[in-house]
């Protein structure tokens, strides 16, 4: 009569956790690794956006709508919002950056430092 082995490397439950822990440092890794291109990438997006729109909405009158029009097609998912009181337009790379560009009489429209 035949035995069976007994199983000596853990239970299915411990290597799937194994497994999740190994990926979840693979993609902390992964991310510390292309978070300065992806932040500069961003935050370049985002300024672009920022300058690009406000004198759009601010200078020449137009809607936002229109204005979501002048962003070139590659830049990446870019989401934005004005503050008419202030006559700022904010543009954000959602969990990346964001960037304000306010509008000041004799100016034009100003970008508003970038803080590190």
């Amino acid at each position: 009569m035949a035995t069976a082995k007994p199983n000596i490397s853990g239970s299915p439950r411990r290597g799937k956790g194994r497994l999740i822990l190994w990926g979840g440092l693979l993609a902390v890794a992964l991310l510390a690794w292309f978070w300065k291109p992806l932040h500069s990438h961003a935050r370049a997006a985002a300024a672009e956006s920022a300058r690009l729109v406000c004198p759009c909405r601010f200078v020449a009158g137009r809607g936002m709508d229109s204005c979501r029009r002048d962003i070139p097609g590659g830049i990446g998912p870019v989401f934005l919002s004005e503050d008419t009181e202030e006559k700022g337009v904010t543009a954000l790379v959602p969990l990346l950056s964001s960037q304000t560009a306010t509008y000041r009489e004799g100016l034009g429209c100003v970008l508003e430092p970038w803080e590190n």
